[in-house]
């Protein structure tokens, strides 16, 4: 073989004498080249057995094998949670039972007289050996003389021990109580008494049992097997006859405060057909609903269902605290803590470069879910709040303090300051993008978007996340005079604005189709669903088809106020809200004003200023809004009429003008935009008449 030697470089001369330093260092970079070689990996890969034999199986096996030592005691939260609830436990069973114990004495004493008779009645027939007496009767009734002598001598035989014994006992019984009294009255009395009760546990009554029952209507009993196979066969989760039916791939077992169990279903039978009747479920375990949790594993397979059992009623477990309810700040680029899942895990919610959709009928707990959002948000100090509260109960009142704009009431005004808010969204939103757009690609190495590097490397620029939240929101969307504008103002910023840190938070209480447009509900990436009527309500906040999947926050009870499902995408999980009381809503507001002065970043309101809501948008903008979809040109006036719907404030007047003046006013306005109006033809329309082309107005790339 031969070896061709390649020169790559070389740092000093070759002759010794041209160096200007004889003592550096000469150095060579020499790469051997073997010709026809293969090519040999530097990590060799691990050998895996062939496919089928017996070693594959068992690393496939090993793979999903359950961990040696249980998680409770890997966890030191689970144990020591374990722990203390075992302790609590039995420690109020005892307690409880103790409390009673009087009343257990006196019932033993009151059922004395009939357990003593009972007692006396068992006495003679032993003594009298009246088990016996069919056998000498049917003895007798045959005339059998020799088998009736047999039967009586052996009768004397049992009977005259259990007289003399009988004899014996009462008599040393009576003699001992009676010295006992004189020389150890109170043990005697005891004794005495413990003996009465004693008999009075032979006068018991089956109706009536002696020790009250233990009922403790948050705590449920264990999770196993056939009560498992049991409620699935009930809701019709079986396998036919003579196949393969329910099978466990791994033991109940416990998982925090419940119990876990992981079932294949039969063949063909997916996991979502359990939680389709979830409620229908809960009842054949006779279980509350709060307290039953199936879900479908699809890191298995979607046959496979884990059954999740609370040992404590969560919708009357005593309130777990938010975790910053009394120290700590937060970071809007970072999950947000909001609320614990039916384990009693602690729920982030994602609001950067993300928007959120809050939906749920009247009295389902929104408000619950407002403050654990928005009280967050206010302990960033970096993050800028702006609240349209437009049902004008005050709920949010808690961080006005803090706000940059905030605003409360139902009336016009109100709503229209909502949309001035949105507006000024966009505005801000189009001079970030610009200014991104500025920066090298070296600053921006994770995407054009703002960062928390970037706003505070460029401080002058004020890239803070921006959050604008609007309650009851569809005040607006149900307007007459606003609707259509709203909906293209929020679909605006949620598909566009996410990038540059302005976030959206919309929550309703009437998630209908008319309340709450398509073109809203299809965009939103993170969205919560509280308690629904039907499952259009659901779909409409949780996306089309989430209702299928399992998706249901149909089954979730009113009374479980603040509860509802957390999806991002097309996974979801059950969540209930931290409960925030008002006071503690203003101490932690309070906390979040401090860290702001500190910081230095109030603003707007908050120190006293008129907020100027920033509206960039042009004629040309709201003609790119109200377009119709899929339609090359349309006419003059058909265009104001639909301005004139879409902005009233602006547009309203031309209504009032004939063709052709609104025609000419159209064409005015869009003169400093060198935009024109040209004489269109529209033969399935109305003919010719002047009018406008998409591609005069259609938004280039860098328009936005």
């Amino acid at each position: 073989m031969q070896n061709n030697v390649v020169q790559l470089h070389k740092d000093a001369p070759q002759d010794a004498e041209d160096a200007p330093d004889t003592r550096s260092v000469l150095t060579e970079t020499i790469i051997d080249v073997i010709q026809d070689a293969e090519p040999r990996p530097v990590d060799p890969p691990a050998e895996a057995p062939p496919a089928g034999t017996w070693i594959a199986e068992k690393q496939a096996y090993l793979a999903e094998a359950p961990p040696v030592v249980p998680t409770f005691l890997r966890n030191a939260t689970e144990f020591i949670n374990g722990a203390r609830w075992t302790v609590s436990y039995y420690a109020h069973v005892t307690g409880f039972h103790a409390l009673r114990a009087p009343v257990y004495l006196a019932r033993l004493l009151l059922r004395a007289p009939r357990g003593a008779g009972r007692l006396t009645v068992r006495w003679g027939k032993w003594v009298a050996d009246t088990e016996a007496r069919p056998v000498e009767a049917k003895a007798a009734a045959s005339a059998d003389i020799e088998a009736w002598l047999s039967l009586s001598r052996e009768k004397s035989r049992r009977v005259r021990p259990r007289r003399i014994a009988s004899l014996a006992v009462a008599t040393t019984t009576g003699i001992t109580s009676l010295i006992s009294s004189f020389l150890v009255p109170g043990w005697t009395l005891t004794a005495a008494i413990a003996a009465v009760a004693l008999t009075g546990v032979a006068g018991k009554k089956g109706d009536k049992p002696l020790i009250t029952r233990y009922v403790a209507t948050n705590v449920l009993r264990r999770l196993d097997s056939t009560e498992v196979f049991d409620a699935l066969a009930a809701i019709g989760i079986e396998g036919k006859k003579g196949r393969k039916g329910v099978e466990f791939a791994s033991e109940v077992m416990r998982d925090g405060p419940g119990w876990r169990a992981e079932v294949d279903l039969p063949p063909g039978i997916e996991a979502t057909a359990v939680l389709e009747k979830r409620s229908a479920l809960a009842a054949a375990m006779r279980r509350p609903i709060s307290t039953v949790w199936p879900e479908a594993d699809r890191t298995a397979h979607p046959g496979r269902l884990v059954l999740w059992v609370a040992q404590r009623d969560p919708a009357k477990a005593g309130r777990k605290l938010w975790p910053l309810m009394k120290d700590g700040q937060a970071d809007v680029y970072e999950p947000l803590p909001y609320g614990f899942d039916p384990r009693g895990n602690l729920i982030t919610i994602t609001l950067m470069y993300s928007n959120l959709l809050v939906g749920g009928i009247p009295g389902s707990g929104k408000t619950s879910c407002a403050l654990a959002i928005v009280l967050g948000v206010a302990l960033d100090p970096s993050a800028e709040l702006w609240i349209y509260e437009l049902k004008g109960s005050g709920d949010l009142d808690s961080v006005k303090p803090i706000c940059h704009r905030y605003v409360s009431g139902d009336d016009d005004p109100d709503l229209e300051a909502a949309l001035a808010g949105m507006r000024s969204g966009i505005a801000e939103y189009q001079r970030r993008a610009a200014f991104i757009r500025s920066l090298p690609a070296s600053e921006v190495p994770e995407g054009r978007k703002v960062t928390r590097a970037l706003a505070e490397k460029y401080p002058e620029q004020n890239l803070g996340p921006r959050v604008i939240v609007i309650d009851e929101v569809q005040e607006l969307f149900t307007h007459d005079d606003y609707k259509e504008e709203a909906a293209t103002l929020a679909t605006r910023l949620i598909k566009k604005a996410r990038a540059y840190g302005i976030i959206l938070i919309l929550l309703t209480q009437n998630p209908d189709a008319p309340s709450l447009p398509s073109s809203v509900s299809s965009s939103v990436g993170t969205r919560l669903c509280l308690a629904v009527m039907d499952w259009r309500a659901n779909n409409n906040v949780l996306g089309t088809g989430a209702y299928d999947r399992g998706l249901r926050a149909t089954d979730i009870s009113i009374d479980e106020q603040g509860t509802g499902i957390l999806a991002r995408g097309r996974e979801g999980i059950t969540v209930r809200a931290a409960f925030i009381k008002q006071t503690e809503a203003e101490d932690i507001a309070k906390r979040a004003l401090a860290l702001r002065t500190a910081a230095g970043t109030l603003s707007g309101q908050s120190v006293g200023a008129v907020v100027e809501e920033l509206n960039v948008e042009t004629v040309v903008d709201h003609l790119r809004a109200i377009w119709p979809d899929g339609v090359d040109s349309v006419h003059s006036h058909r265009l104001v009429e639909a301005l004139a719907r879409y902005r009233a404030d602006l547009y309203g007047p031309w209504t009032e003008m004939d063709t052709a003046a609104a025609s000419t006013a159209l064409s005015a306005a869009l003169k400093p935009f060198k935009v024109s109006t040209r004489q269109i033809t529209i033969r399935e329309c109305c003919g010719g008449a002047k009018g406008l082309r998409w591609v005069d107005i259609a938004p280039t790339e860098d328009s936005e």
